[in-house]
């Protein structure tokens, strides 16, 4: 099933199919979406949820603090919903 994301401030949009992360999506539709390892260690790609569900095979590097702020890593995260995403906390 196909989920779809609008990234924000750009109101860009694109979908996530199962089984896609959400980097790879927005790489697969040649958005430009900030990534460097794909693997969750430098965290180019963590970007905030403004809405929306993701989950992960492996639970990534985050505080409980970021987790509650909605940080993720898209290299890492699927998406469980259509989401609203944003690479500022502003």
């Amino acid at each position: 099933m196909t989920k779809h994301v609008r990234l924000k401030p750009q109101n860009l949009e694109f979908t996530v199919s199962d089984g896609e992360t959400i980097l790879e999506a927005a790489l697969n539709q040649n958005l430009a979406f900030p990534h460097r390892c794909r693997v969750g260690a430098c965290a180019s790609c963590l970007c905030q949820i403004e809405s929306g569900q993701v989950s992960y095979d492996l639970e990534p590097m985050l505080t409980e603090k970021e987790k509650q702020q909605g940080w993720m890593f898209s290299c890492l995260a699927y998406a469980e919903s259509d989401l609203v995403i944003t690479f500022s906390d502003e």
